[in-house]
């Protein structure tokens, strides 16, 4: 097996246990495709291959992007369709097809938001189930009000319900990482809190709202999108939304109620 390669942030998890317990997260049936994210030396993949009441998934479907691990993949598992390259530039739905898929990975830590943010473009798969670094995870799946909670957790939360599993730590890979890890599942809600197309522009919302994290919602909102004290005021009660309130205390339901409050032209851009 190659070594990790530092410049690639390869931390390969060993324990066969840990890798069983991530690969039966993902709730894989007879017919669904598996659409695997960094598979490294494949110890995870040979878990997912064995997934589907013992028969496997339909189509399992790996992206590596160390050249150097490829040829070791596509000896162990001929019946994986092993493709070479980055993940973040790969179309994954051209490369899945349609049908039922479930994505998994150990997934770079330095790569970890825009990877989630892939994974949940749609079409969305029936599952996500990624080993991430445990910050993180907590942020993500953080309950408002919280010190975690945060445009993260609200951009997730607003299309997937969000469960955090359990924690791996640093001592279960090689080498081993400065921090532990933990297991996230993402499942997409069959009703978003925004459509699809709102997905970018709520994002920058939340983002530009949680900017102003200190101040009360009348005030960060008001410098947000420059509109005076009387709109903004009627924005909120629009959204059921208190003045006072700050961004951590609102979940993800009313932040979707004050951005499609807020007229589209003077949303952030």
């Amino acid at each position: 097996m190659p070594p990790p390669k530092k410049r690639l942030g390869q931390h390969f998890l060993h324990d066969p246990r840990i890798l069983r317990r991530i690969a039966d997260a993902a709730t894989i049936q007879p017919g669904d495709t598996v659409l695997e994210i960094g598979p490294g030396p494949g110890g995870l993949t040979r878990e997912l291959a064995a997934q589907g009441a013992g028969a496997g998934p339909a189509r399992l479907v790996v992206i590596e992007k160390d050249r150097d691990m490829v040829p070791g993949l596509r000896e162990q598992f001929p019946r994986v369709s092993v493709i070479e390259g980055d993940a973040l530039e790969l179309d994954w739905h051209r490369l899945t097809g349609p049908g039922p898929v479930r994505i998994v990975g150990n997934i770079p830590y330095n790569i970890t938001s825009p990877l989630l943010e892939r994974a949940l473009l749609p079409p969305r798969p029936a599952v996500i189930v990624f080993l991430v670094q445990q910050e993180v995870a907590d942020r993500v799946a953080a309950a408002r009000g919280g010190p975690d909670y945060g445009a993260l957790s609200v951009g997730v939360q607003a299309v997937a319900r969000v469960e955090r599993l359990f924690r791996v730590p640093a001592g279960a890979f090689r080498p081993r990482p400065k921090v532990d890890s933990a297991v996230l599942r993402l499942t997409p809600l069959s009703l978003p809190l925004v459509e699809d197309g709102e997905v970018p522009a709520f994002r920058r919302f939340v983002v530009g709202l949680f900017g102003f994290r200190r101040k009360q919602l009348i005030r960060g909102l008001r410098e947000l999108t420059g509109a005076g004290a009387p709109e903004v005021a009627r924005w909120l009660a629009l959204a059921g939304v208190a003045e006072s309130d700050r961004p951590q205390a609102l979940d993800p339901a009313s932040f979707a109620r004050l951005f499609r409050a807020v007229p589209p032209l003077q949303r952030p851009a």
